[in-house]
């Protein structure tokens, strides 16, 4: 079978997994307080717990699923997360209590911790010389899930407060029907590896993965960019707020534009700065540009210029897929689905991390008593992790011509 439905497949749990996360966002204050009562304060307080225990499941199960899909293979795991997820959806649809949202969390983020096998079948799939611009298209699939999931959830929050989980729970039952018919398996006895304790949970996996040479330098990038990264959904609403005056719909409209450029910038430009500058040159590009992008975004008072700036800032998330590349081809065939995990992990770890500093560098310059007002200060903070992530990236080759 071409890859062509497959990859459409892949690229479909991809973004599905995004949505499904955007699809429930717009009701989950309302929830929260229908479930458990309280102020909005409160709900914002069980809020920031769903969204964190969601993400240390993703951390813990990364390698576990990736290492189960070098085992088992792509397509079970894939097909059977998708069928946990479904009935995952339908259990917070009818939840009664906080605790039942919370074991729903729990579980979602268990089952989404599958993008690392989804990004392992792309592996399989993809010529050595076509990875990074293959692993642009997750990307890609990534942004248009963050700009649909909440249009949608906004739109079926007018049913009511669990309409967006029966629509997450009917988004994911369909793919994984088209699933079933179009995905053939990739792992093949050549390349399957038996499962491992010692190697699917995460300090072991990280330690394997960390020994081969030169990954483990690269996985300190990956999570140093991501950490900076991730100052956009972690402060953006109350940066633009706090600047701006922004009301939720322009922070929104600004989301989303910035959902659409990722979008277009891992699924077809990234192929033409590929092709121009290679995976490494692509990295240094993309540094470079994130370090001015952050910049220009920490000192910007004109909420014109930086709804114009907003966008354009996307086109330094061809680090990404670069350096995803510049990893799968340092493993073997019968790792790919470990390596892929441990990338999702150290994610996830991220996503723990960077809300903590992004936030406490935001309170710390904008509130009252502060030494210098700067509601852009987290921006800084990212522009300095663009400096560490170059410096780690061209260590080795300081060290060769010493």
């Amino acid at each position: 079978m071409p890859d062509r439905l497959p990859l459409m497949f892949i690229l479909l749990t991809v973004m599905i997994d995004t949505m499904g996360i955007g699809l429930v966002l717009p009701v989950m204050p309302d929830l929260i307080r229908e479930v458990d009562g309280g102020t909005l304060a409160d709900a914002a307080i069980w809020g920031g717990v769903l969204v964190t225990v969601f993400a240390v499941m993703q951390f813990l199960f990364g390698p576990i699923m990736g290492s189960l899909s070098d085992r088992y293979g792509r397509r079970p795991v894939l097909l059977i997360t998708l069928f946990i997820l479904t009935l995952d959806y339908l259990v917070m649809a009818v939840a009664g209590s906080i605790w039942l949202l919370f074991a729903g969390r729990v579980v979602g983020g268990m089952v989404a911790a599958t993008q690392s096998t989804a990004t392992a079948y792309i592996a399989d799939i993809s010529k050595p010389e076509d990875k990074a611009a293959r692993f642009g298209l997750i990307g890609a699939a990534f942004g248009v899930g963050f700009v649909l999931g909440p249009l949608i959830g906004g739109l079926l929050a007018e049913f009511g407060t669990r309409a967006p989980f029966y629509g997450a729970a009917a988004l994911a039952a369909l793919n994984l029907v088209f699933g079933y018919f179009v995905l053939p398996e990739t792992v093949t006895d050549r390349t399957r590896r038996a499962f491992s304790w010692a190697r699917a949970n995460p300090l072991g996996a990280f330690s394997q993965v960390g020994s081969q040479p030169g990954l483990g330098r690269l996985l300190v990038i990956f999570f140093l960019y991501q950490t900076a990264f991730f100052v956009y959904p972690a402060i953006w609403a109350y940066f633009t707020q706090e600047r701006f005056g922004w009301s939720p719909g322009m922070i929104g409209v600004s989301l989303a534009s910035f959902g659409v450029a990722i979008a277009l910038v891992q699924g077809g430009l990234i192929r033409v700065i590929l092709s121009r500058l290679g995976d490494r040159g692509t990295m240094k590009f993309g540094l470079i540009f994130n370090f001015f992008a952050f910049l220009a975004l920490a000192l910007v008072t004109s909420g014109p210029l930086a709804l114009v700036l907003t966008p354009l800032t996307a086109l330094g998330a061809v680090v990404t897929p670069a350096l995803q590349g510049i990893m799968s081809r340092a493993v073997g065939d019968d790792a790919q689905g470990e390596l892929q995990g441990v990338i999702s992990s150290t994610g996830a770890l991220s996503t723990i991390v960077s809300p903590m500093i992004m936030t406490s560098v935001f309170y710390a310059f904008t509130t009252d008593g502060a030494p210098i007002y700067l509601p852009g200060a987290p921006f800084l903070v990212s522009m300095l992790l663009m400096v560490a992530c170059m410096g780690v990236f061209l260590a080795p080759a300081r060290r060769a011509n010493t």
